[in-house]
């Protein structure tokens, strides 16, 4: 049987570069070489597309130094990687592409219209989905519908900020006591994220999310059980759940540095809730997937009280799949080791496409 090429991308143009390489790292290592022929393309935080040569360039970094330049084709026709070498272009053609990719212009559904362009299939959610899932007001109104629970919020915009900002604190002071949590709509691994306990952090942290974001949520502090949920499936394959894991945080709040370098934060498989609350994040998570048009894979984040209230705090349609990143963990904890997993969503790529 011959194999299929996939090319894998990695890097990106957003704040979670480093988080793509290290998850694209630890998948490389897992896909199956005898039915897959991996492409690393590597995408520079400037935007510049890279061949890499190999695992260990990837997980280097020296992949940045190539000289071979690696870009997907928008033409339908082709289904291909064009390489760009001295001056000298070639081409290969590419059966799926699986975009390793998390935060704006990888995990928000731009890379995924290049992919619809060009007919390839891919790895994970679709533009739609995508989009949706990035944006976490957005997120929000869909959820609203459902009926779940969630943080109560302000969004707030920022090019109101230039002339507006004494009104824009008045009305949060009004409906929400300090603590609150200063969110940019659009960006992951809790980059330009921060918990205010006074107005001048509230201010602070509102300046420092409008670098990440025009839009931005002020929300409740909600006091719990920080919990997460994998899922897996769509379209003609049933939607699974994993059970849950709980997150222990080295800091104030699971913000970037506690989450991929304090080797504090930990995490707990399986973790003792209140009764029916593990039942409830995985019918959760299921439900909340399905009504963003989710396909492939994505992580849900909830918030579970002392007393078993499930709340809902955000989807992750490529969540990270580092050395300690939850969503594999959880699919291992269910029987299904790294390989298997990785093996899973690129035959998921092609049976979107009936291939």
């Amino acid at each position: 049987m011959q194999k299929k090429k996939i090319a894998v991308l990695f890097g990106g143009q957003s704040s979670e570069h480093i988080v793509s390489c290290m998850s694209a790292a630890n998948i490389i290592e897992q896909i199956d070489t005898s039915k897959y022929e991996p492409l690393l393309i590597g995408i520079t935080e400037d935007g510049h597309w890279l061949k890499a040569e190999s695992l260990d360039d990837v997980r280097s970094g020296a992949w940045k130094d190539s000289r071979t330049e690696a870009i997907i084709s928008p033409d339908a026709t082709k289904q291909c990687v064009i390489l760009t070498k001295d001056s000298q272009n070639t081409s290969v053609k590419i059966d799926a592409v699986f975009p390793v990719l998390h935060g704006l212009y990888g995990e928000d559904g731009t890379v995924q219209g290049l992919f619809e362009l060009a007919q390839i299939p891919y790895v994970g959610c679709g533009v739609l989905s995508s989009a949706v899932s990035m944006d976490k007001l957005y997120t929000k109104i869909i959820v609203d519908d459902l009926g779940f629970c969630q943080a109560d919020y302000i969004p707030v915009m920022s090019w109101r900020m230039r002339d507006s900002m004494d009104d824009i604190v008045r009305q949060i002071e009004e409906k929400f006591d300090y603590p609150v949590f200063i969110k940019p709509s659009n960006a992951g691994s809790s980059r330009g994220i921060s918990k205010a306990k006074n107005r001048q952090e509230l201010i602070s942290g509102l300046r420092e999310a409008a670098v990440h974001d025009r839009k931005i949520l002020v929300e409740e502090t909600i006091c719990g059980h920080e919990i997460e949920c994998s899922v897996l499936g769509g379209g003609q394959k049933p939607v699974l759940s994993s059970g849950v894991g709980e997150i222990f945080s080295a800091a104030d709040f699971y913000d970037f540095e506690s989450k991929y370098f304090n080797s504090e934060s930990r995490t707990v498989i399986n973790p003792q809730l209140p009764d029916g609350a593990s039942e409830q994040v995985k019918k959760a998570a299921e439900k909340i997937f399905n009504a963003v048009d989710g396909y492939g894979l994505a992580r849900v984040d909830f918030f579970v009280t002392d007393e078993g209230k499930v709340i809902f705090n955000e989807i992750n349609t490529m969540p990270g799949f580092t050395a300690i990143s939850m969503y594999p963990m959880l699919w291992e904890a269910e029987g299904i080791p790294k390989k298997e997993l990785v093996d899973r969503l690129i035959s998921l790529a092609f049976v979107r496409t009936g291939q």
